[in-house]
């Protein structure tokens, strides 16, 4: 599954989607309605395209995810960091903090996340 991109209204649907999974197709679209303002022609029409592309499976009136949500935000945050960012993750987060001051905790959870995906024999400090 290479191309996990999506557009909004694609990605909103399978907002739904994971939320209340499984579900069938009209329960999809009575979710559909309120929350995102469609009408049964569209929200059938971004199933179909995301059954198409095997992101979702429409199977035995059961409407169910076969991408993680997960899967999907990683894909599109290693997206964004390649594209805009020249495949450069310190770039990208010096951009996103800004101005921002990270608290004691913030700073301490981000550490922990890199002690944990830090590649072998490479000493950060």
């Amino acid at each position: 599954m290479e191309d996990l991109k999506l557009y909004d209204a694609e990605y909103r649907l399978l907002e739904i989607v994971w939320e209340k999974e499984p579900l069938s197709s009209t329960e999809l679209y009575k979710e559909c309605l309120p929350r995102l303002g469609w009408k049964k022609s569209t929200t059938y029409t971004v199933l179909r395209k995301l059954v198409e592309r095997k992101i979702l499976k429409n199977e035995n009136g059961a409407v169910t995810a076969l991408v993680k949500k997960e899967t999907v935000q990683r894909y599109e945050s290693q997206a964004v960091v390649e594209k805009w960012f020249d495949h450069s993750l310190p770039g990208f987060v010096a951009a996103f903090l800004g101005e921002k001051k990270l608290s004691r905790k913030e700073a301490e959870e981000l550490k922990q996340l890199i002690d944990t995906y830090q590649e072998d024999g490479e000493d950060m400090r």
